[in-house]
């Protein structure tokens, strides 16, 4: 058995390639690690996007990213990429590294950095073909500490290395200066703190977004009912939805869609009394801020990739479902299946409703 000797490490690279949901879980992970080792210099292996948004709140003190847009280009593309990569991260020497992402790349990587300490998960969650190797030297178990949700997924290398668990939860503080940014913009359109709901109708892919048309009517009685006002959140790359919703819906309704840094977005959604959107990564970033959340899912089971740490309620319909996505779906991949287009409106309005009355007790103690 490898011995694994505490204060040997001075630079641990946590490789975690995914999207920014997985990114926000994955701090749990951190914050133990700096916990624990308190002299050691984290860094992580992530998509380009988001490397100012781990070393700006603490999460990593360096990083070492990859353009996502090069790995899926030409085979020229990729090689050079590739070839950039494993240069830098060789030149970093790192002592230990620890690979949730668990892809065929990430593996590779982790070989050919050859850090003392390598690991890895066993078995993955990709079965590897003949000619691949598990290059990890300490095997994490799929989940840990007998929990089943993905970010004991993201936990488990600290089972593996025989560390105490204190950091359940990703709990991530927007920075002061963002703060001052998104106060500013809420006072713009007039919006006040806490009196607004935050909706994020985008996602990956079309499955997984549910209807604009329902969104508008949802928005129009939840806004009728509550007096709140509603602001659209999202990337630039999600306007097609928005665009729909902001034509069928009849409240004013204030569109930040594209307008954001994942920076400000935090801000903005630790301000919002309530978030409301589909299972994706501003779902958990409103979590981690510490907002109450409604999330609609689809195939995807809540159980496993719901909001944590907050209060929330986690919208599906039953399963298995009768197909309504037709050639569009794929029915064994969450992420192309879709499911969630069976939420009906009422049932997203009950949750919203419901939600605001257990929080509101909560709210009022706290002013």
């Amino acid at each position: 058995m490898l011995q694994i000797s505490p204060t040997s490490f001075r630079s641990i690279l946590v490789m975690q390639t995914k999207f920014v949901g997985d990114i926000v879980l994955a701090s749990a992970l951190a914050k133990n690690l700096q916990l624990e080792y308190p002299g050691a210099r984290i860094v992580f292996f992530c998509d380009a996007r988001f490397g100012g948004f781990l070393t700006a709140h603490g999460i990593a003190a360096e990083v070492v990213t990859f353009r996502r847009a090069m790995m899926r280009g030409t085979p020229l593309q990729r090689g050079r990429e590739l070839f950039r990569m494993m240069r830098e991260l060789r030149q970093q020497r790192f002592d230990m590294t620890i690979d949730i992402t668990d892809s065929k790349t990430s593996r590779i990587l982790s070989g050919v950095i050859n850090a003392p300490v390598r690991i890895g998960h066993y078995p993955t969650e990709r079965p590897m073909r003949w000619y691949e190797r598990q290059p990890a030297n300490v095997r994490m178990r799929p989940y840990a500490f007998g929990e089943q949700h993905y970010l004991y997924r993201y936990l488990s290398p600290l089972e593996a290395l025989g560390v105490d668990l204190r950091v359940r939860v990703p709990a991530i503080r927007p920075l002061p200066v963002e703060t001052t940014r998104a106060l500013a913009l809420l006072g713009k359109y007039g919006l006040r703190p806490n009196a607004f709901v935050a909706v994020h109708a985008g996602a990956s892919f079309p499955g997984r977004r549910w209807q604009p048309e329902r969104f508008a009517d949802a928005i129009d009685r939840i806004s009728t009912e509550t007096g709140l006002d509603v602001v659209l959140v999202g990337g630039p790359d999600e306007n097609e939805a928005t665009d729909k919703i902001m034509v069928i819906a009849k409240t004013p309704v204030v569109n930040l869609v594209g307008a954001l840094s994942l920076e400000t977005l935090l801000a903005l959604l630790k301000e919002a009394r309530l978030f409301v959107g589909n299972e994706s990564g501003p779902m958990h970033m409103a979590a981690a801020a510490g907002t109450p959340v409604v999330g609609l899912f689809g195939l995807t089971d809540p159980a496993q990739w719901g909001p944590v740490g907050v209060p929330s309620i986690s919208l599906r319909p039953p399963m298995p479902c009768d197909c309504v996505g037709g050639d569009l779906c794929r029915r064994t991949d969450p992420s192309k299946a879709c499911c969630v287009w069976r939420l009906e409106v009422d049932s997203v309005v009950d949750a919203v409703r419901e939600l605001l009355a257990q929080t509101e007790a909560v709210l009022d103690h706290a002013v």
